[in-house]
């Protein structure tokens, strides 16, 4: 593993996160949050953020039926 490498946090639009090596093209369905660095920079970052695990889908339904 390289410690060096630079990773970039992306989001997709169901509010979940993914670490993507900075130097590659952003996959389809997903994008950058502004937050780049080390694996383990960007993992704290997520860690920190990412409170909710469940997909923002599903986190609707959810709150639309305790309504």
């Amino acid at each position: 593993m390289d410690d060096n490498a630079r990773y970039q946090v992306l989001r997709n639009n169901e509010d979940q996160y993914s670490l993507w090596p900075a130097d590659l093209e952003v996959p389809e369905g997903w994008h950058p949050v502004g937050k780049e660095g080390t694996k383990d920079e960007c993992s704290a970052y997520v860690d920190e953020v990412w409170t909710d695990m469940r997909p923002r889908s599903l986190r609707e339904r959810m709150d639309n039926v305790a309504s």
